[in-house]
């Protein structure tokens, strides 16, 4: 599980730095055109928000892959530690129920319906931009299944400590 954990890892890193320097050089073309040759280029402009949506998703998805999301565990902390455990196991199962549903399905769902809207500056199908929704939501549902695994091995360790 710890390899597969990390091909996931490795591929959403190469993702989101490979989305991020895209977003970075549209950016820096859309600087150059609109101040230095004062024409500014509206097909970079389109694509750069885009962008920046995969980014987030993408971004959001490995965030939460190295269970580093923010978290207020105030009312957590005060149950025992097998508890504890067992509301993480609760959450991730929650997780994955959403992102199967709302980001598999529903991205999947959306993507199909704008596939045929045209974006303005781009003429591309919206769905292509609408596609991250999905794919997040796969890479979301596969990093809760391998965190469940993780808690409920940390959750072996636990009872046998209390043993």
């Amino acid at each position: 599980m710890k390899q597969l954990r990390n091909v996931i890892d490795k591929v959403m890193r190469g993702l989101n730095a490979a989305a991020m320097a895209f977003l970075t050089l549209l950016v820096i073309w859309q600087v150059f055109t609109r101040y230095i040759l004062n024409h500014p280029s509206t097909w970079s402009e389109e694509l750069a928000a885009y962008m920046f949506a995969w980014v987030t998703v993408f971004g959001a998805a490995y965030v939460f892959g190295k269970r580093e999301h923010m978290n207020i565990p105030v009312v957590v902390e005060r149950f025992s530690p097998i508890n504890q455990n067992s509301l993480q196991i609760l959450a991730e199962t929650l997780n994955l129920i959403f992102a199967l549903t709302v980001m598999v399905y529903g991205g999947y769902e959306i993507t199909k319906l704008t596939m045929g809207q045209m974006s303005s500056s781009l003429s591309l199908p919206m769905g292509y931009f609408y596609l991250c929704i999905p794919i997040s939501g796969i890479f979301i549902a596969l990093y809760s299944v391998l965190n469940i695994k993780d808690i409920l091995d940390e959750r072996k360790n636990i009872v046998e400590e209390e043993a």
